[in-house]
């Protein structure tokens, strides 16, 4: 009687070896992948955020150019406590304001940007508040007198494309130049998105004009942009050097 060979490579046992030896090499692949390009991706978003920074200062510039930039312009950065104390053992580039937010309002850290652009010198706050969907952030830059808006730059995680998403736009974040962020009685108020306000041409009434169809997100913005802003007048009101408006 003639006997049949059995081809190994059709049997389930083989099937299912060479499906595990497989997942095993894709996973390692993807593993060694993530882990070389962890270092580029990290210093993308550090170039990022110095563009950021300085964007809000009127200082365009390119990933590649932004290290140098920053280090010409930003020519201090401070961490700073709930009561306006400097914290020295702190970066303040490196503070994580979504895991700050996470803890008491004592108990967090105030990254603070000081620039100096041919003589004038400008604070910038980095800013993070919820929008419609999910959190947004930014960052504002004051002038020196700790009052007008230099520039704002915002940015989110999945606002609606065209209405919510477009706090992103370059012609909405120039609304907020030279707006002020105290009212006529001195009072910390910030700027307000309010919809048919009219303040892009009165720069005296802490308002600018929302984004159609897009109120819950400038809400957001109006909100984190008062409530970081808030945390810093201690230490404004320290300086010699800044008058603070604020009574």
């Amino acid at each position: 009687m003639e006997e049949k060979t059995v081809n190994k490579t059709n049997t389930n046992g083989y099937t299912f070896i060479f499906a595990i030896i497989m997942v095993l090499v894709v996973a390692s692949v993807l593993a060694f992948t993530a882990t070389s390009l962890k270092p580029l991706q990290n210093e993308n978003v550090r170039n990022e955020k110095m563009q950021n920074i300085l964007a809000t200062v009127g200082i365009e510039t390119s990933r590649d150019s932004a290290q140098a930039l920053y280090d010409q312009y930003i020519t201090e950065t401070v961490s700073l406590t709930e009561d306006g104390s400097v914290d020295e053992s702190v970066d303040a580039f490196e503070v994580d304001l979504t895991k700050e937010l996470r803890r008491p309002v004592e108990e967090q850290i105030y990254p603070l940007y000081i620039a100096d652009i041919e003589g004038s010198k400008y604070y910038i706050i980095p800013l993070r508040g919820k929008g419609l969907w999910d959190a947004i952030w930014g960052y504002i830059s004051l002038k020196d007198d700790v009052n007008t808006v230099k520039g704002a730059v915002f940015d989110h995680k999945g606002e609606t494309p065209g209405l919510g998403a477009e706090i992103t736009q370059a012609w909405f974040q120039e609304r907020f130049s030279d707006e002020k962020i105290f009212d006529e009685n001195g009072n910390l108020v910030g700027v307000s998105v309010v919809k048919g306000s009219k303040g892009n041409a009165n720069k005296d009434d802490n308002q600018v004009d929302a984004i159609s169809g897009a109120t819950i997100t400038g809400n957001g913005v109006s909100d984190m942009i008062s409530e970081r802003l808030k945390h810093y007048l201690p230490y404004f009101k320290q300086q010699t050097d800044v008058k603070v408006a604020t009574k």
